[in-house]
């Protein structure tokens, strides 16, 4: 009988120890980092825009265009997630590990999940706030390897 080849050995698959951490960042294409800022700027504005951008007179409590939306039964709560669902892949062309876009994943499945309920969903939704959570959650990890590139180039 012949030899198993070791799993190092076989095309296409990949030993545990070889692959990346979900923590590290991931690789991605050259950019510059302007393009990386303008990206980053337009993610704010859209989480803004769908999570605090409307005042509500006489109480003072601040909705997006995602609660508003997420009020048309079915279609709303879906495209809330569709403009949810870009931050993430842009969180991602700008490097964020697994681990970061996994939580930020997490955000947007709870608040279209908690989201299709009627009027619990609403109310639920204004006061999440996904997409603000996830730029928060971005914009930490950029911070970070901010921080650790300092580090490591001084």
């Amino acid at each position: 009988m012949g030899t198993n080849p070791q799993d190092g050995d076989r095309p296409g698959i990949e030993r545990m120890q070889d692959r990346p951490s979900t923590n590290e960042p991931r690789q991605r294409p050259d950019r510059n980092q302007a393009q990386d800022e303008q990206l980053r700027r337009r993610l704010v504005r859209i989480a803004r825009l769908m999570d605090s951008s409307i005042r509500i007179p006489v109480i003072g409590k601040r909705i997006g265009w995602d609660a508003v939306i997420g009020l048309v039964p079915g279609v709303g709560d879906a495209a809330g997630a569709l403009i949810s669902a870009y931050i993430v892949l842009a969180a991602a062309k700008l490097g964020a590990p697994g681990g970061v876009l996994l939580r930020m994943s997490g955000n947007v499945v709870l608040e279209m999940l908690v989201g299709a309920v009627p009027l619990l969903g609403d109310l639920f939704d204004m006061m999440f706030r996904a997409n603000e959570r996830n730029v928060a959650l971005l914009e930490k990890h950029l911070q970070q390897a901010e921080a650790r590139s300092g580090h490591d180039s001084a």
